[in-house]
This record gives C-alpha cells, sequence and structure tokens, in this order.
C-alpha cells in the first residue's frame, strides 16, 4: 500500500518542475480569455471610433463612386481613385488594428505569462502516432472541449435569440426608414447585439480561467518518489552529505590537533573540558584559542599536550568559560584577560625556572573568572578546587 501510495500524483509541482515546464512551453493557456478579450477590445474599439470609421467609409464609398464619363474609360486613373480608396481605408482602421495587435499580445500575460520556448516549436514525431491520435479524441479533455464548445453555442444562440426577439419590430420596420437613418439604426443594433454576446462569452472565460489553472496544477502534480528524488538532486543525498560533513570535521580536528605543541598551556577541569591556548606579543593583539574539546577529546588534547612538554594547568572557572565562550581561533573574551594573564605570566616564570633554575614560581590561585562566564555558576555543586599544575 505505500508503494502504491508513493506513485499516485498527490504533491503539488515544486518550483523546479514548473521551470522546467515553462522551458518547454507547457503554461495554463485559456483560448476563451483570449477570444473574449480581442472581441471585447473590438467593441471597445468600435464604440469610441465608430464615428470616424463611419465617416471614412462614407468619405471612401462616395469618392470612389464619384466620378465623371471620362474617368471610366481610363484605366489608370480607376487604378489610382481606388488605391487612394483602400490607402484611406487602411489609415482609417490602423487605430483599430493596432489596438487589436496590442490586445492580442497582451492577453497571454493574463494568465500563463509570455513564454518563448524554443522547445515548443520542436517536431514531435509521437504525435503522428494514429492510435495516440485516436486516444486523444476520446480522453476527458477532449470530452470537457466538446462540452464547453456546446455550452458556447447555446449560451451564444440564447444570447443572440434575445437580441434579436427584443429588437424584432424595429429590425422589421427599417425598411420603412430613410436610408441614412436605417443604415445608423442598424449599426446600433449590431453593436449592442455583438457586446452583448461578448458579454455572455465574459462569463464562460471567468468559468474557464480556473479550471485551466487547476487542469494544468493538476496534470503537473508529482508522486512522494519524485519529489524525494528531486530533494536528493537538489540537496544532495542525505548520507553523502553526512559523511562529508563527519570527514570535513575529522580534517578540521586533525588541524586543531596539529596546533596544540605549538599552544602555551592547556588549561583544563580537569577531565571534562580542555582549552589550548597561544599567545605571541608581538604578532597577537590577545591570547588565542588554539585547540578545545570536552570529554574524548579533552582527554587527546591532554595526552598530546604531555607528550610535546606543554604545561597543563587545572582551573575548572576558567576552562568552562573558556569552552563556552570562545571557538577556536578566536581571542579570549576581554572579561578573561586578567585571569589568563595570570596563568600566562605562571606559565613563562616555569619557562625561565625550568631552563635557569632559581625560585619555583608561586601557582596562581583565586583566578578573577566573572560568575557570569561559567556556565556551572549557578549550580550549587560547583567546584572550588584550587588549581593544580601538571608539568
Amino acid at each position: 500500500m505505500a508503494e502504491e501510495s508513493d506513485l499516485e500524483r498527490t504533491e503539488p509541482a515544486s518550483p523546479k518542475r514548473l521551470e522546467k515546464a515553462r522551458e518547454e512551453g507547457d503554461v495554463p493557456r485559456s483560448r476563451e480569455l483570449a477570444t473574449v478579450t480581442v472581441l471585447l477590445a473590438t467593441g471597445i474599439g468600435l464604440v469610441a471610433m465608430g464615428s470616424h470609421l463611419n465617416d471614412s467609409l462614407k468619405t471612401s464609398l462616395s469618392t470612389g463612386l464619384s466620378f465623371d464619363r471620362a474617368a471610366a474609360f481610363d484605366s489608370v486613373y480607376l487604378l489610382s481613385r481606388i488605391s487612394d480608396s483602400l490607402s484611406a481605408l487602411l489609415i482609417a482602421f490602423a487605430p483599430l488594428a493596432l489596438l487589436l495587435l496590442v490586445v492580442a499580445i497582451a492577453s497571454p500575460a493574463l494568465i500563463g505569462g509570455w513564454i518563448f520556448s524554443g522547445k515548443a516549436l520542436m517536431p514531435k514525431f509521437g504525435r503522428l502516432n494514429p492510435i495516440k491520435g485516436i486516444g486523444n479524441l476520446i480522453s476527458k479533455n477532449s470530452a470537457v472541449e466538446l462540452v464547453k464548445s456546446i455550452i458556447k453555442a447555446f449560451v451564444v444562440g440564447t444570447v443572440a435569440y434575445i437580441v434579436i426577439a427584443h429588437d424584432l419590430d424595429p429590425i422589421m420596420s427599417l425598411s420603412t426608414h430613410p436610408v441614412h437613418k436605417a443604415i445608423s439604426h442598424v449599426s446600433d443594433l449590431m453593436l449592442m447585439g455583438f457586446l452583448s454576446i461578448v458579454g455572455a462569452l465574459v462569463l464562460i472565460a471567468v468559468i474557464d480561467v480556473p479550471y485551466q489553472l487547476y487542469q494544468y496544477a493538476n496534470k503537473l502534480k508529482m508522486t512522494k518518489e519524485e519529489v524525494r528524488q528531486e530533494a536528493k538532486e537538489l540537496e544532495g543525498n542525505p548520507q553523502i552529505k553526512a559523511r562529508i560533513r563527519q570527514q570535513q570535521r575529522e580534517i578540521a580536528r586533525r588541524r586543531m590537533m596539529a596546533e596544540i605543541p605549538k599552544a602555551d598551556v592547556v588549561i583544563t577541569n580537569p577531565t571534562h573540558y580542555a582549552v589550548a591556548i597561544k599567545y605571541k606579543d608581538d604578532s597577537m593583539r590577545a591570547p588565542v584559542v588554539v585547540a578545545k574539546g570536552a570529554d574524548a577529546i579533552a582527554l587527546k588534547i591532554r595526552e598530546i599536550a604531555a607528550e610535546h612538554n606543554v604545561l597543563t594547568m587545572e582551573a575548572p572557572k576558567l576552562a568552562r568559560a573558556l569552552f563556552a565562550h570562545t571557538e577556536l581561533g578566536d581571542e579570549i573574551p576581554e572579561a578573561l584577560y586578567a585571569a589568563v594573564a595570570e596563568v600566562l605570566a605562571y606559565v613563562f616564570q616555569m619557562r625561565i625556572f625550568k631552563r635557569s633554575g632559581g625560585f619555583r614560581p608561586e601557582m596562581p590561585t583565586a583566578l578573577p573568572v566573572p560568575e557570569a562566564l561559567d556556565p556551572h555558576s549557578l549550580l550549587p555543586a560547583a567546584s572550588t578546587a584550587e588549581p593544580e599544575v601538571f608539568a
């Protein structure tokens, strides 16, 4: 059952899948919306420029039919008159044609947006398969388109019938009107009928647009297995990423261990934490943490320090504060300058003592570590042991 569930397309399309579909020219489209926008633009253009177009037509018609007897036998003159009339008509209708061109180009932006894809122009020979073609004829999408066409024809026919029935008497009486009035009345009737039918098509487009968006989203749905596979491709295999992180930690740990022999002192707690500090007064503004660790790593730090004769000093509060408030390569916090300065002074004095002899320096006690920096400061059983040195 789990395998069947993984193969069902129940997950919404990912951004990557949507982008891939867009690159292939597959975006939601509504032919009804495109048709309605062009028809609406046509109606608005006719309303706005109707009088101008009417005057241009009348002028062109009267000019074209007004010529003398000699001009009727002059073919060059007639061709010139026809050319002038056509040019005048083209100029008159140019604004309307430009409006329709702009609307036809802009209408796809209403749903799906503009897209230019060369993949959509590539030939797909699978479409030549007659069996697949027959399957497309009886598909669910074909059935929906058939139902839409029937509904559209019914709606348009109903609206046209209502418009004609409403204006039937004026239409029948047109023959009794003067010609110029009859033509004007016919134009008004045709324009109102046109706008009524377009209004009905707007209703169809309002229903078709959400359906096309739903159908597009449903077509691009993904299975759970596809979602997992895409996540692996985008983010990488989790097991491989975990292995890479482990290797990175190992490299960082080896690099850290290589810095311990160069440290001046290792401060411990005494077994839970270990922090190695290094300071060079000629190149460092403040002491720097070169290694730190807890439990097993702290033990390894102490072992390496012992192998390379790096002084190890037990100072629980200072070790905890350094471990909690520093990272590798960080300078120590300013609030710990005094405590670390006492430790380093003792370290340098011990080096002189071991090299030249003399009086053994006194070990620093009661290091000035602010309680706010000690993670265990609120614990009732906080350690109060005096610092102890392991040479």
